[in-house]
């Protein structure tokens, strides 16, 4: 029933009227709002806290990640995560989750690959709008890289990296997943000085989580082949 209709009906007053008509168009803006948000994060897709078995890794817990989902004060101090593990353990589902949860808090999210990333500054650096570029990113209370460590990086782009890092240090937030500990990221940045200095700035504000446990994706191939062997 149209909310016109159903307040002459029921003889509404004009200020619940009013009101009633100014709570829809809220919800409608938040609606709206929401699926902007979503359509810009470019969050993976089917990446829920729900579905996430937190009872199968060690090192997180679903207490913790809900946590950061709803105290933001972490994020307006420019603090950051960062998910440490092994190949498939779910850590790109966590970030990703943690990003859903907050948009649902109207938290502005970005997420990408550090292949991505990296690419898109060092686009950016040759034409001489590095700085721009990084601006831009800005607007993004929360920046996800998800594997940083599986490029190996030329001097150039393991410096725009670097920058990307330096400028957002104590001012906008990171969520970082890796399957290198600190002591390769040698590899990824190939300058040790530059890799002291990263890991100095990631690691002044930030919580870490190691997650250790059977590759999810190990486990799902294993019941596949072995629903096949009955099979046959």
């Amino acid at each position: 029933m149209l909310l016109s209709l159903k307040a002459v009906k029921e003889q509404w007053e004009p200020e619940l009227f009013l009101a009633q008509l100014c709570e829809i168009e809220a919800t409608h803006r938040q609606e709206v709002r929401l699926k902007r948000l979503l359509k810009e994060s470019q969050l993976p897709i089917g990446k829920q806290l729900s579905q996430y078995y937190f009872s199968e890794v060690v090192g997180i817990s679903a207490v913790q990640v809900k946590r950061k989902a709803s105290e933001l004060s972490w994020l307006r101090q420019g603090h950051n995560i960062l998910l440490f593990g092994a190949s498939g353990l779910g850590k790109t589902h966590i970030a990703a989750a943690l990003g859903y949860a907050l948009i649902e808090q109207s938290v502005r999210v970005k997420f990408t690959t550090g292949t991505a990333m990296v690419q898109h500054l060092q686009k950016a650096r040759e034409g001489l709008g590095l700085e721009d570029a990084l601006k831009k990113l800005d607007k993004y209370e929360l920046l996800i890289l998800d594997d940083i460590g599986y490029v190996k990086k030329s001097d150039s782009e393991s410096q725009v990296l670097f920058e990307l890092i330096a400028h957002r240090y104590e001012r906008n937030s990171l969520v970082i997943t890796t399957n290198q500990v600190f002591s390769e990221w040698d590899s990824i940045f190939g300058d040790n000085m530059m890799t002291v200095a990263v890991i100095d700035r990631l690691v002044h504000h930030a919580e870490i989580y190691q997650l250790e446990g059977e590759s999810y994706r190990r486990k799902e191939a294993m019941k596949i082949n072995g629903k096949s062997g009955q099979a046959s």
